[in-house]
């Protein structure tokens, strides 16, 4: 499980960038512990989130929702400022090799923040592709 601290301003609307590795065949678990502009925990109470991976979102791709792969979102602690995105191996196994783009929004009331994307590195292991 890999785990990344990141700074989180809701009023920039500019998310953090950070990349990502996935391993197809297992299961995939990122934490971001997030932080405000003032270095302390981001309090996400009241918070919930939402993200979802890509092979590729260019013009003329369609955008019809089999082109994604939803993460599964949970804050695990509020006062802490802790989110974990992550995907079960039978998700990660259907995955193609390659480069993917994802991000991850955090809603609060009817307000959705950008919270982080960037690329995600999808590797195919010998053993989990039979």
């Amino acid at each position: 499980m890999a785990s990344s601290t990141i700074t989180f301003d809701p009023d920039s609307g500019v998310p953090y960038g950070a990349n990502l590795t996935i391993y197809g065949g297992t299961d995939f678990t990122q934490t971001f512990n997030i932080k405000s502009t003032s270095n302390s925990a981001f309090n996400l109470t009241s918070y919930s989130g939402s993200g979802k991976l890509s092979k590729s979102i260019g013009v003329g791709v369609s955008t019809g929702s089999s082109n994604y792969t939803t993460f599964t979102v949970g804050i695990t602690s509020s006062l802490g400022g802790v989110l974990q995105v992550s995907l079960t191996d039978t998700q990660t196994k259907a995955l193609d090799q390659g480069r993917y783009m994802y991000d991850v929004l955090v809603t609060v009331g009817s307000t959705t923040y950008p919270l982080v994307n960037g690329n995600v590195y999808v590797y195919n292991t010998v053993t989990q592709r039979t």
